[in-house]
């Protein structure tokens, strides 16, 4: 019993040196339990928009990416000639030098059809020429396809007039059968061309002629 009284006495005196390291650890475990939750939803809210930002950067870079590889989706090309209404023209990417055509009304009632090439695919800033059927020039297509050539290809290209036939000659716009004959009995009657330009001696070879026979002819 004296014991239990001197125990007694003891936690009557020292009762708040026992209590507060008591009360002490009982608030820093309810703090502990309590501060996880919000510890866990604090990573979640953290990790959520670093992942958005993550997402929206490669959207970016991917819009930017394809947006570099997108083609113009229209052409601006120049209309002239022997068309209705020269110009230029605003056009969808993809369309062909009949689509310039009509958009520029057409041609005229003196336009020549064979000198442009109707089927051909325009490029963007091309220049689309409708030449006069008092012109005698032939596809531009393909003055454009010969002037793309090296030099050596186009010296196999061109007629030679000292040697060519007629049948030679009249692969050339603007050389008909008739034409030909006199062209070859010029050089039969000259021995022979000296140069391009005395192709203005041969009769019915005017200067429009010469300018449009002049870049598939040669003379060697």
């Amino acid at each position: 019993m004296d014991t239990i009284k001197t125990y007694i006495e003891m936690l009557k005196e020292y009762k708040w040196q026992i209590a507060l390291p008591a009360v002490a650890g009982l608030l820093l475990t309810t703090f502990l339990i309590f501060s996880q939750p919000a510890k866990s939803d604090q990573t979640g809210l953290t990790d959520f928009p670093q992942t958005e930002q993550t997402s929206s950067s490669s959207e970016l870079v991917e819009e930017t990416s394809t947006e570099v590889s997108e083609e113009p989706s229209q052409l601006v090309v120049d209309v002239k000639g022997a068309v209705t209404e020269p110009g230029i023209y605003y056009l969808d990417a993809g369309s062909r030098v009949n689509d310039a055509v009509e958009a520029a009304g057409g041609l005229t009632s003196q336009a020549d059809p064979k000198s442009i090439n109707l089927a051909q695919k325009l490029s963007d800033e091309a220049v689309v020429y409708v030449a006069s059927k008092d012109e005698n020039i032939s596809v531009l297509a393909s003055m454009t396809t010969s002037s793309a050539m090296s030099q050596e290809e186009k010296n196999t290209s061109l007629v030679n007039l000292n040697t060519a036939t007629e049948a030679d000659l009249q692969t050339i716009s603007g050389i008909g059968a008739k034409r030909a004959t006199d062209i070859i009995a010029y050089r039969e009657a000259n021995g022979g061309f000296k140069s391009v330009d005395d192709l203005n001696n041969v009769s019915g070879i005017g200067d429009k002629t010469m300018e449009s026979i002049r870049p598939y002819v040669t003379v060697e």
